[in-house]
């Protein structure tokens, strides 16, 4: 056995004896209830996104798109983990650590493509006669495939660094926060400050595209209605937004309070829990019911193949 083993058993064991105490397994129910509805929604509007040519071929449907599929391996490998950790499956360490680089990409990746959203939105009023001219689908595509690789490289390289010195046994319960805390423990990576810097700079990116949003359209009246379409969409767009960062500055808290002796690990325990099955889960629930409603040519496609689907279903009848 290495020498990172005992502090590994250490942390989990302590970890499970905290959530049975006070039964946080509980806490599966809402995230399957969650996962469920997502898991509905999102892959009928990737449907309705790749099936019409003119959805496909807008920036900003396939960050849309890009949003959605980031999130679906997201909850997958949240189920996956969450019922693996509830059935007390041994699941062995390296494995653990794949798991935790693959959500800390599908999590970022998320985070960065709803930020591309907002600079998409910007430079569509900024300079509406060249907007469709900026980018191609094909540029599109290789920036989100960009996004993707720069959210891998992080957390893959820090697997990489600790491949020989983690420890090879398995355990017993599978936590991003003690993966990735672990690596806080040994010094290696500066692990809070990439989450809190990285959520800092996107943070500053949608305010000031936000700002000069206001400051290009504040004379042209849409702002006057109190309901207007841009007052709604800035709402609807500004809650979703919150949705996804809060957990990620809450995520960069729990690692910064990670092993803090005047900290109670009770507290470390729910904080986690209640972070994860919970605030993580909520913008992806909101997420793909929010575009629907909000992008009026989603809601159009979604009305044409529901449309199609029943007719068909129709024909099909005796």
């Amino acid at each position: 056995m290495t020498s990172s083993c005992p502090l590994i058993s250490n942390l989990t064991m302590v970890w499970i004896e905290s959530m049975e105490h006070w039964q946080l397994h509980l806490f599966c129910i809402p995230t399957a209830v969650v996962s469920f509805a997502t898991f509905i929604a999102n892959p009928v509007l990737l449907v309705c996104i790749f099936l019409s040519r003119a959805l496909r071929r807008e920036t900003r449907y396939l960050l849309v798109a890009n949003t959605l599929v980031a999130d679906m391996l997201f909850l997958i490998l949240h189920l996956v983990t969450l019922i693996v950790n509830a059935v007390k499956a041994e699941m062995p360490w390296f494995v653990c650590e794949l798991f935790t680089a693959l959500l800390v990409t599908a999590y970022s990746c998320a985070i960065i493509t709803v930020t591309l959203m907002v600079v998409d939105t910007f430079a569509a009023v900024r300079w509406p006669l060249r907007y469709h001219n900026l980018l191609s689908p094909a540029q599109t595509n290789t920036i989100i495939g960009v996004v993707w690789l720069l959210c891998a490289i992080y957390p893959f390289t820090l697997m990489m660094i600790m491949k020989e010195k983690i420890c090879n046994d398995n355990v017993t319960v599978c936590l991003a926060l003690i993966s990735l805390g672990y690596f806080k423990v040994k010094n290696i990576g500066g692990i809070d400050m990439y989450f809190l810097v990285a959520a800092l700079i996107c943070t500053f990116v949608i305010f000031y595209c936000y700002i000069r949003l206001y400051m290009v359209t504040r004379t042209q009246g849409i702002w006057h209605s109190r309901f207007s379409r841009a007052r709604v969409t800035v709402l609807v767009h500004g809650v979703l937004l919150l949705l996804y960062f809060a957990p990620g500055f809450v995520f960069a808290l729990e690692l910064y309070i990670f092993q803090k002796k005047n900290v109670s690990q009770d507290l470390r325990v729910w904080i986690n829990t209640v972070n994860a099955n919970f605030l993580m889960l909520l913008p992806r629930a909101f997420a793909p019911y929010l575009y629907g409603l909000r992008y009026r040519e989603i809601s159009e496609s979604l009305t044409l193949l529901l449309h199609c689907h029943r007719r068909n279903r129709e024909n099909t009848l005796p």
